[in-house]
């Protein structure tokens, strides 16, 4: 299952109770889907569980019933696929149709259009002034047009249509709600999205679907922890890279006095400690100073270490 088809899912479970949210929520499933226009409505899912909640969902908003829509078998038998195309369903696509002329007078009507004209969508603000209606809408927007990436691979969701003026003005009403969309077009549509993951969890809340969001959150959660440890590891690495150069070097300086006759004539602290770094070439700073006894402080061990490399340097 794709993450958009799980909370797609999840959406469903919620119930379809006042008459304005769910117009609202049909408004913008008709905005966003196959076809809408004075001739016909056509919804076209592969997703079992919308499709059982678009019937119930067109009797509370408009009072009537799809003139074509799959039969009851189809709906039982599921389906294993995504809308974003991962994984096909048992099932194919799931078809809802609307034609009869004196229902889709009604729809139109219903939703502040004239059916005596030709029907240019548009959204209609008068009837999502409510927060609750506002939140219906984006929620049917999201159902027919929308999709989300997995979080864990990348954060993106977006909402797609075919109408210019209805992406246009879905991205003023995003606006005014308190998001901060971007848009682009693609292959003759219309694309509204984000790709900040605070983005993404809000309007999952908004739009009801709180563990859809708890699981962006999660996953931006365990990337940024997977981050810091890489980060942790990095930079140990790198620490561990410049110990080992500055122990070769000291050892280098060691083996240039040993070999011109000057160690045997150093004082005893220089010769203890040119004998220890040689025995634990291995040894950061820190550790090699617990070696001496008594231990010496790791600026104490530092000191007597650059002296054996200055004298080094003086041959």
């Amino acid at each position: 299952m794709s993450f958009s088809y799980d909370t797609k899912n999840e959406l469903c479970r919620l119930s379809v109770q006042k008459t304005c949210c769910a117009r609202a929520e049909a408004y913008g499933i008709l905005l966003y889907c196959n076809t809408f226009n004075s001739a016909e409505v056509r919804i076209i899912t592969e997703n079992p569980q919308f499709a059982g909640r678009l019937p119930k969902l067109f009797q509370r908003a408009f009072g009537l019933k799809f003139d074509r829509r799959p039969e009851p078998e189809q709906l039982r038998s599921g389906s294993a696929g995504g809308e974003d195309g991962s994984g096909a369903g048992q099932t194919g696509k799931l078809v809802f149709q609307i034609t009869e002329r004196e229902k889709l007078d009604k729809i139109i009507n219903l939703l502040g259009y004239d059916p005596q004209q030709n029907l240019v969508l548009h959204i209609n603000f008068g009837l999502l002034e409510e927060p609750c209606c506002r939140a219906s809408f984006l929620r049917g927007v999201f159902f027919a047009g929308g999709s989300i990436t997995d979080p864990l691979k990348r954060y993106h969701l977006e909402l797609a249509t075919s109408h210019m003026q209805v992406s246009r003005e879905l991205e003023v009403l995003l606006r005014e709600t308190g998001f901060t969309p971007k848009a682009v077009s693609r292959n003759g549509g219309y694309v509204t999205y984000f790709k900040q993951s605070e983005h993404i969890e809000d309007f999952l809340t908004l739009i009801g679907a709180p563990v859809a969001a708890m699981n962006v959150m999660s996953a931006k959660l365990e990337k940024d922890l997977r981050n810091s440890v890489n980060r942790r590891l990095n930079c140990d690495s790198a620490n561990v890279d410049k110990a080992v150069a500055a122990s070769q070097e000291q050892l280098e300086a060691i083996r240039k006095l040993r070999t011109a006759g000057r160690l045997e004539r150093l004082p005893d602290r220089l010769q203890q400690t040119a004998s220890l770094r040689e025995k634990n070439p291995e040894l950061t700073l820190s550790e090699l100073a617990e070696e001496f006894d008594p231990p010496v402080t790791k600026s104490c061990l530092n000191h007597r270490l650059r002296k054996l490399m200055d004298l080094a340097e003086e041959l």
